[in-house]
């Protein structure tokens, strides 16, 4: 059975935008984006603004009368209803026909009536003792209706106007007695705002009218029989139609064992998906008033409360901004990092929160080809640390660097322009050999949260300390990485070799992967490069200048995707090798491109 909260209320009511503000307020106009009219009387006007698109939908503000809301609180106050009369009204208007919610009522409960007790006298012994000794205003005390008789305090239980249950309380001891076979309910509905839709629960009527002093813009109630469980929580059949409304209720029970029994029992009734656990710095709310806590420090307390979700588990409607980005993504927002040749423009992007594998034979040039897919990520606004664990940094750096310039040789001055274009973008790990996992991880984390690093390279997974057949520590890495670039919002490129073939002619897959083959399975993407040896070797006996142009035509390396999770596209590109700026190009006729403009004059000024 759906149980709907004032937060589902606005959700529905949101959708359904259009038919509600003309339900509501049918002599309004629409404006651009708003529906303007006069109050929430209805009148015909401007001064009531409310926005019908995008974030802010169902958001409304009348500029005259100074105050605003969502849809249910424009409700509410155009047909002057309580939150809990406008959902009872909304779900009948959407038609909703959820069975209503009946507890097992006694047929016999029965209605108390006043007899000798009267109004609070002031300077009385009870006035005395709820304003000297518990420290409460005479207008929060008049604010809850509390009377007294006969040094006893009197503590009326109303629901919707009508009298309840009744407590009294002797000053000279704590005994405590209600009146006989009256409902259990919860004390406070009289001070409680009909907007209200945060609800804070409290152990006891002092405490309930304490913590409306502090004033901290929620609903109090307190539980009717202390702490505790069984019998003592009764109220919660009698009222659980009526706190279902509620979108968060803070537990604010005493600090003691029947406070903490009481407690559980509570979140789990009423849901800990909205229950907040309260943590004061005294046992109960008056015993903070009275310790001279301030209202700051209350507010600390509550928006301090502890949430009962595990961390992990989170709505799908959080993340309803990210998927709608996904389907139409922004020029502000783009998916990824793209590769470099054109002719595979949009079919793959490098995301956050992914990790591409990629793998191909010794000499194939996969970390070549790879380095240029860093350079272009560089030019799209990347940050990116590499490390190389087979290459110094020098030797890398020489690649790249021929790489970035497009010459086989650039001038010493062009050489320091790439270095100024690198800086702020590409770090590198230090470390040539076999290296610890943990260590690489701790470094990467660093650049991670110091510099802003979104992409990470890796060359190559057989140099991070792992042993070649312990498939069980290459998965538990490759786990971690994903863990990674996860709670990071990073992408990490990972290099690994794959089992010896027969022999190099024969495109290497996802399959091939020398180790677990978990290693392919948890990637997001899987990339394979593969050098045409068979046309070199005909090139090469023949002579270049013997050689037919239907040798030449022939691709010089194959670039394919077999995996692409959150792609469309998977397939395989035809590149050519341009051995002076040691780039790969879509085609013989292609120049290599000078990622970096350079100039005697760009570098003087």
């Amino acid at each position: 059975m759906q149980m709907y909260s004032a937060k589902d209320i606005v959700g529905l009511l949101n959708q359904n935008v259009d038919r509600v503000i003309r339900h509501l307020l049918p002599n309004g106009n629409r404006k651009g984006k708003e529906w303007c009219v006069g109050s929430v009387d209805g009148e015909t006007g401007k001064s009531l603004k409310i926005c019908l698109e995008g974030d802010k939908t169902g958001i409304w503000f009348d500029f005259a009368a100074g105050q605003g809301g969502d849809l249910l609180n424009l409700w509410c106050d155009c047909r002057n209803l309580s939150i809990r009369e406008a959902i009872l009204e909304i779900k009948q208007w959407l038609g909703i026909t959820s069975p209503a919610f009946e507890p097992q009522k006694r047929s016999n409960w029965v209605k108390p009536v006043f007899k000798n007790e009267t109004s609070l006298v002031y300077n009385s012994a009870v006035a005395r003792y709820l304003m000297e000794e518990r420290k409460l205003k005479l207008e929060t005390l008049n604010k809850f209706q509390i009377m007294e008789a006969k040094n006893q305090i009197v503590f009326p239980y109303y629901m919707d106007n009508e009298l309840i249950l009744i407590k009294y309380r002797l000053l000279d001891k704590k005994t405590m007695w209600t009146s006989s076979d009256s409902e259990p309910c919860l004390f406070g509905w009289q001070a409680v705002s009909k907007a209200a839709r945060i609800l804070a629960l409290v152990e006891g009527e002092i405490d309930a009218m304490t913590l409306e002093q502090y004033n901290l813009g929620f609903a109090v109630l307190s539980v009717p029989f202390g702490g505790g469980k069984g019998a003592k929580q009764q109220w919660i059949e009698n009222e659980f139609d009526r706190i279902t409304v509620f979108d968060e209720i803070f537990l604010c029970l005493d600090n003691d064992p029947e406070g903490h029994v009481a407690t559980n029992e509570l979140i789990e009734r009423l849901g800990r998906h909205r229950c907040r656990i309260v943590q004061l710095p005294y046992k109960d709310a008056n015993e903070c008033l009275k310790n001279g806590v301030t209202s700051d420090e209350m507010k600390k307390c509550f928006e301090n409360a502890k949430t009962l979700d595990p961390d992990e588990l989170k709505p799908a409607s959080l993340y309803i901004e990210q998927v709608i980005k996904e389907f139409y993504p922004t020029n502000t927002q783009p998916l990824g990092y793209s590769l470099p040749w054109g002719k595979i423009s949009g079919k793959i992007n490098f995301r956050p929160s992914e990790l591409s594998l990629w793998t191909g034979y010794n000499g194939h040039g996969k970390s070549l080809l790879l380095g240029q897919v860093m350079l272009h990520s560089i030019q799209e606004g990347a940050k990116i640390c590499i490390a190389s664990l087979e290459l110094k940094p020098k030797s890398l750096l020489f690649k790249l660097t021929r790489q970035a310039s497009g010459l086989r040789n650039p001038t010493e001055e062009y050489i320091r322009a790439i270095h100024q274009w690198y800086d702020n973008h590409l770090w590198i790990f230090d470390l040539v050999g076999t290296t610890k996992t943990a260590k690489l991880l701790e470094v990467f984390q660093y650049a991670r949260q110091r510099y802003g690093v979104d992409i990470f390279v890796i060359d190559s997974l057989m140099k991070c300390g792992l042993i070649e057949d312990d498939y069980n520590a290459q998965k538990l890495f490759v786990d971690q990485l994903c863990d990674f670039k996860n709670a990071h919002n990073c992408h990490i490129h990972l290099v690994a070799h794959p089992r010896k073939g027969k022999d190099e002619n024969t495109l290497p897959g996802k399959l091939d992967m020398k180790g677990s083959g978990s290693i392919s399975d948890l990637a997001d993407n899987c990339f394979s490069v593969f050098r045409n040896k068979m046309k070199e070797d005909e090139i090469s006996k023949l002579g270049r200048a013997e050689t037919p142009e239907s040798i030449l035509e022939k691709f010089d390396c194959l670039l394919a995707c077999s995996k692409q999770r959150n792609g469309e596209w998977e397939g395989k590109v035809t590149l050519w090798f341009n051995k002076d700026s040691l780039q790969y190009l879509e085609n013989r006729q292609h120049k290599p491109t000078q990622f970096v403009a350079f100039s005697n004059q760009q570098i003087a000024s």
